[in-house]
């Protein structure tokens, strides 16, 4: 594991201890996520979804615990830093609410030395899926997360809740040609067309 990984999973630490001490409903996402449900490494970021109405009470609770609040261009979610290790909080991902149902979804999972909410490898691809657009199309990071968790993700519910982005089509006929998963799990689109 890399130092910067390390650095990763003491800050999810941190800011899990940090939210639960201050009773905010949260749960992991992103790249974090995806290692903690036995996939890949990262070296980005933390993700955490929150509601929005609890935003600026996580942040508040995570700068008390010692992070930095930093300034975000989105209005969708609020950033701090633990050191040089970035925290998203996310309240609005992919213009999608998060609420008491989302954050329902998430399964309790050990996580380095701690046990925190973490969202379906599912929910994760969808989501990572819907962020695709001209500018960020990079399949780079989709495909080991895709290999790795293949058997936890639910893939016709990942071309339902995707069909209306040529981005994540795209990616879904990448890992049906190069046999991660068999073509009739992802085919929900094109069949009912």
């Amino acid at each position: 594991m890399s130092g910067v990984q390390d650095e990763l999973l003491r800050t999810l630490v941190k800011v899990a201890n940090a939210l639960r001490a201050a009773d905010i409903r949260f749960a992991l996402t992103g790249g974090c996520a995806v290692y903690a449900r036995g996939g890949p490494a990262t070296e980005h970021d933390v993700d955490l979804l929150v509601k929005e109405e609890d935003a600026a009470k996580a942040r508040s609770a995570l700068v008390a615990a010692g992070c930095r609040a930093a300034d975000a261009p989105e209005n969708w979610l609020l950033k701090v830093y633990d050191g040089d290790s970035l925290v998203d909080l996310l309240h609005r991902p992919n213009e999608i609410p998060v609420t008491d149902d989302m954050l329902d979804h998430a399964e309790e999972l050990a996580v380095s030395s701690v046990s925190l909410p973490v969202m379906p490898a599912t929910e994760v691809m969808i989501s990572k899926l819907l962020v695709l657009d001209g500018h960020r199309c990079d399949f780079s990071e989709l495909l080991p997360f895709a290999r790795a968790l293949r058997e936890q993700i639910d893939w016709r519910k990942v071309r339902e809740s995707t069909a209306d982005s040529p981005y994540a089509e795209a990616f879904l006929v990448l890992v049906e040609r190069l046999d991660l998963v068999a073509p009739q799990l992802t085919s929900v689109r094109r069949s009912a067309s």
